[in-house]
């Protein structure tokens, strides 16, 4: 029996708002807490398949969705939906999670046709950063496709629905092996494969979604009837997207990269060719000589670059050994772009102010705490919620487009106490840097 718009649990004080969606193995509803007023989504198991002979397998795995959400909870991740109950209702199990405000991307798409390319890769980068953290906890989703991947209004990109998801293994001993078919990848449909290949074949398969609007040739045509999978640049698709897209949906699980990671690799913009013969002037309205900060940079010393950055942005008289708002509003041009120009040349365009404030300009350009929150998500100053310690950064040309450099030595510092990225971002506006 389904739980109706209007009916009051028993167990806990909710009341039924709407029913959301019947999937195969649960349903979920949108419902109201009647005591805090606010809403949640409740998701139980399907009732229709009670007489099915696998029903008690079913319920044991929507429990386990339970305790994977519950291993992300003590560090929510903006990226993956918050559970925060497990209950049981006239003998219906029942989760509580977070309402996440928005649609899917599938929806998006359809209302909206394919989307630009960089708008759809940070979606899916997002994704791809939080399914790297899932992975490490020895998790496959399993189910990773566009429907499953919400959108709130700020941009953030959170993944729902862990119902198929398992632990790490060559394969899930099953009789089932559910999956959407638009979007798995063969040995999933014929194996029940439950590696990590899965998520990037499928996070893949929704870039391709995202970028051309059409659902992608299904992966078991591909494989067995040699039919082809018409590639993304053929839609006007940039191709370092393009690639990324074949990457990841290769057929061959053994020929798609093999983390998450390495698949992430391939979604950062190729860096034109002139950017390395840029001729740099050392120019200084403070009188301060940038030499050994070149010399640095060129020997891709990173992380004595980041000390030698700080050391010439305060070498001041009348400075105390930090920076602030109101010093960094009034950094001269000259100087500022100095230091930026020889970051972007030697980190070959993926270090330097300009290159932060391009992903400021991005994730909305504004002066807030919530920009700053996700400004510091996509230069990965921000992992799973938390700002990182100083002294957790990646020094070298592996880490995030824009991670380097900061304005504070900080040792051990961490980076949720600095004064903020977007006061930067707006002097470099101010220098059209």
């Amino acid at each position: 029996m389904l739980w109706t718009p209007g009916q009051i649990l028993k167990t806990r004080p909710y009341r039924i708002d709407t029913i959301l969606g019947m999937g195969g193995f649960g349903m979920t509803y949108k419902a109201t807490h009647l005591q805090l007023n606010y809403q949640v989504v409740l998701k139980t198991p399907n009732l229709s398949l009670q007489n099915d002979a696998e029903y008690a397998n079913f319920v044991r795995r929507f429990i386990r969705e339970g305790q994977i959400l519950a291993k992300f909870c003590q560090n929510a991740h903006p990226g993956i939906v918050r559970i925060s109950d497990l209950f049981e209702e006239k003998g219906l199990y029942c989760l509580v999670m977070d309402l996440v405000v928005g649609q899917s991307l599938y929806n998006t798409v359809q209302q909206q046709g394919r989307l630009p390319d960089t708008e759809a890769v940070a979606i899916i980068r997002q994704i791809g950063e939080a399914l790297s953290d899932v992975h490490q906890a020895g998790i496959v989703h399993q189910d990773a496709h566009p429907g499953n991947i919400m959108l709130r209004p700020n941009g953030q990109a959170v993944l729902i629905d862990f119902g198929l998801a398992n632990e790490l293994m060559p394969t899930i001993i099953s009789s089932r092996h559910p999956h959407n078919p638009a979007f798995a990848p063969w040995e999933q449909h014929i194996e029940g494969s439950g590696k990590p290949t899965v998520d990037i074949y499928a996070l893949a398969a929704s870039l391709y979604y995202a970028v051309t609007g059409q659902v992608p040739t299904a992966s078991i045509n591909r494989h067995f009837r040699n039919e082809a999978l018409p590639p993304a640049k053929n839609f006007g698709v940039k191709d370092w997207v393009s690639l990324a897209i074949e990457k990841g949906m290769a057929s061959d699980p053994q020929k798609r990269p093999q983390s998450m990671q390495d698949w992430l690799s391939y979604l950062r913009e190729p860096i034109p060719s002139t950017v390395a013969a840029v001729s740099v002037q050392l120019k200084s309205a403070r009188g301060i000589d940038y030499s050994h900060l070149r010399d640095l940079l060129a020997a891709g010393k990173w992380k004595e670059a980041q000390q030698e950055t700080h050391r010439c942005l305060l070498e001041n008289p009348q400075e105390k050994g930090y920076l602030n708002g109101e010093y960094i509003k009034n950094f001269p041009c000259d100087d500022l772009r100095t230091i930026d120009q020889l970051w972007v040349k030697y980190s070959q365009g993926r270090f330097g102010f300009s290159v932060q404030k391009k992903i400021w300009l991005e994730v909305g350009g504004k002066l807030d705490r919530e920009t700053e929150c996700k400004i510091g998500d996509r230069i990965g100053w921000r992992k799973g919620g938390k700002w990182l310690n100083y002294t957790d950064l990646t020094f070298n040309l592996q880490a995030p487009i824009g991670h380097l450099p900061l304005s504070l030595d900080g040792y051990g510092s961490d980076l949720g106490y600095w004064w903020g990225l977007p006061t930067l971002m707006k002097t470099c506006v101010r220098c059209n840097i």
